[in-house]
């Protein structure tokens, strides 16, 4: 069986460290979302360290997710053909996949999945900062807090959603979490789920 490079050794080591520090920030800040879920509270020392470490692991998530960004940004630029995988996206869901435009190192998809991950972390940051406590919430305005409280919570539910997503998709395709761990897909994988790029990487037009 031949197999096709798809991620470096570092593009495996970021995406993991984000994707543990995600799970942490995202347990952590249900703990405080609904009373039914503050036992999350209870895997970081109790309430108390749990407000503390929520804002500085969220900060992690953010850089790291930055140093992707940085990596994979242009790969994820919509494209023509995305428009096209788009109008054609039930005929993806049903399975059919030869009547899709050729997908390129990510599909529509993936590429929607990506740019959602990005706003939805810039906004947590953001309003994050607002509410922070005791260090930068004493120079904003209460409503401006609450404010940024709900938007908070609105894009950390969108994240999540998304994060479910992308963890189910990677399940769903049989090969893809080989990607991620070994740094490698089969060529049947490359050939049948994104046909452009393996044609890119093995050198054809």
């Amino acid at each position: 069986m031949r197999y096709v490079p798809r991620y470096k050794r570092g593009d495996r080591v970021n995406h993991w460290i984000v994707a543990l520090l995600f799970v942490c920030a995202a347990l952590s800040g249900l703990a405080f979302f609904h009373p039914s879920l503050y036992f999350f509270s209870n895997l970081f020392g109790g309430g108390p360290w749990t407000r503390i470490l929520h804002p500085f692991i969220g900060v992690l998530v953010f850089l790291g997710f930055c140093g992707l960004f940085a990596r994979f940004r242009r790969a994820n630029v919509m494209t023509e053909s995305d428009r096209n995988w788009r109008r054609d996206i039930r005929v993806m869901v049903s399975g059919d996949k030869k009547n899709l435009p050729p997908a390129g190192r990510y599909n529509t998809g993936q590429k929607l999945v990506f740019w959602v991950f990005a706003g939805s972390l810039l906004v947590l940051l953001l309003t994050g900062l607002v509410f922070w406590r005791p260090w930068l919430a004493d120079f904003f305005p209460i409503l401006a807090i609450r404010i940024a409280v709900v938007l908070h919570s609105i894009a950390a539910v969108v994240l999540i959603i998304a994060a479910i997503i992308h963890i189910y998709a990677a399940i769903w395709v049989k090969g893809t979490v080989r990607a991620m761990t070994r740094g490698t897909v089969t060529e049947a994988w490359a050939r049948q789920n994104h046909p452009r790029w393996n044609r890119e990487v093995r050198g054809g037009p």
